[in-house]
């Protein structure tokens, strides 16, 4: 039997090395994303223009998408009515609730605020009023693929009130990044009521099409409190 020691082994040198990596601002646009499940891409329909919809703004810090209401074809009536938006679809076929998708990739958790404005009343091609009518929104929620610690602050309802801004989202400083969705309604059964047109009975109802516009307005900042 060999009596050899066996060599001690002692470190004879260290050496660091490093690992890095930088993140930039994206101006890469961002597309729309299921508002049910935000890691689904979708394609989304715009019931109100065969043409739409827009695509989103630039830079970022953007409105990825917005719905657009469509309260369908209605009878002419002299009774106070609710008429509720149909349901966002997609071109693959599924539907799910109205929304609005914001994404931050700035990088800065600056915050932003999300603001919104109902252009006038409902009214026709020839300026025709539908006088009284109402436009509301309710279940209104934010949801992301983002942890939801930074979730940005939003109104669950609100009653427009045509011509006036208002903020229906604010991300304070240190929330709001990546990309959220603000959704009427959490699925497509809530959602088939989160949006809604009152009309009054004693609103003349003219046998033509009424419309009016929302725009949607993006700060680089939250609203102060």
């Amino acid at each position: 039997m060999s009596t050899a020691l066996l060599p001690t082994t002692v470190d004879a040198a260290e050496y660091t090395s490093n690992g890095a990596i930088t993140f930039e601002a994206d101006p890469n646009p961002t597309n729309p994303v299921d508002p049910t499940d935000p890691e689904k891409p979708v394609d989304p329909v715009d019931p109100t223009d065969p043409d739409g919809p827009n695509p989103g703004t630039p830079g970022p810090l953007s409105i990825d998408f917005a719905s657009s209401f469509q309260f369908g074809n209605q009878l002419i009536t002299s009774e106070t009515k609710d008429y509720y938006a149909q349901l966002q679809e997609f071109t693959a076929g599924a539907a799910g609730p109205n929304y609005v998708q914001v994404t931050d990739k700035r990088g800065t958790q600056e915050g932003w605020s999300l603001s919104v404005v109902q252009n006038g009343q409902f009214k026709t091609a020839d300026d025709e009023e539908l006088v009284g009518a109402s436009l509301s929104i309710a279940s209104g929620a934010a949801t992301s693929v983002t942890d939801m610690q930074y979730a940005p602050t939003v109104t669950a309802s609100h009653t427009f009130v045509p011509d006036s801004e208002i903020t229906l989202v604010n991300a304070p400083v240190g929330k709001g990044m990546g990309t959220w969705i603000y959704k009427f309604g959490n699925d497509a059964t809530e959602g088939s009521t989160a949006v809604k047109l009152n009309v009054p009975g004693s609103s003349v109802k003219l046998a033509k099409e009424y419309r009016t516009t929302l725009t949607w307005n993006l700060k680089n900042v939250p609203e102060s409190n």
